[in-house]
């Protein structure tokens, strides 16, 4: 008889770690291309509103970027951690994701444009259950950085809580040269508001 029970056991404890993993992207949808503002600070969290919809921390105050890595769309090994002693831009977006359609030719522009200034880009792919129409969004916007494949939104729940966390679709993350957090959108971008929350970034020595 309990040889017969064991697999039920494993399947109800599979069931259980994909209902909790099922809960977490729901939470996530329910953000899903909404527009941001301060949502998500605690208390004690020291970023101050941008009137722009970009929140911004003093450099004394900067959170350290959480450990992000995993395989992009293009099957290639990724670890944020590899950009620290650059600018990092970290735009999450999914190819369903209208907001992050407008955006995208914004960013493509800033992207190469700063690349020598230090700044370098990289994307976190959510939401999209399989990678053709990731893979056809990026081609499309002839997109020059690379994006983690996080199809349950796994890697968006590394972010600590109370930190400038992405928590829409779209948002962006901009990390400063000591890999700490530095501002964040949770909304989509126009370019030149991107330049502008990068120009002080690139002035800091």
């Amino acid at each position: 008889m309990s040889a017969c029970r064991a697999p039920r056991r494993r399947t109800t404890r599979r069931r259980t770690a994909l209902l909790a993993v099922g809960a977490a992207a729901a939470t996530l949808a329910l953000t899903a291309c909404a527009d941001g503002g301060t949502a998500g600070g605690s208390a004690g969290t020291k970023f101050v509103p941008g009137t722009g919809g970009i929140d911004r921390v003093k450099k004394a105050d900067r959170q350290p970027l959480p450990g992000i890595s995993g395989t992009t769309l293009d099957g290639k090994k990724l670890d944020l951690a590899d950009y620290k002693g650059k600018i990092l831009v970290v735009n999450v977006w999914g190819s369903w994701c209208s907001p992050c359609r407008l955006e995208m030719p914004h960013l493509v522009k800033v992207a190469n444009d700063t690349k020598a200034d230090g700044v370098e880009f990289a994307g976190i792919n959510t939401r999209d259950p399989n990678k053709p129409p990731a893979e056809k969004f990026e081609k499309e916007f002839d997109v020059p950085y690379p994006s983690l494949y996080d199809p349950m939104g796994k890697l968006m729940l590394r972010f600590p809580a109370g930190s400038l966390n992405p928590k829409a679709i779209p948002s962006t993350v901009i990390v400063d040269r000591d890999g700490r957090i530095a501002a964040r959108a949770l909304k989509p971008l126009g370019e030149e508001e991107l330049r502008k929350a990068l120009a002080p970034l690139i002035a800091e020595k």
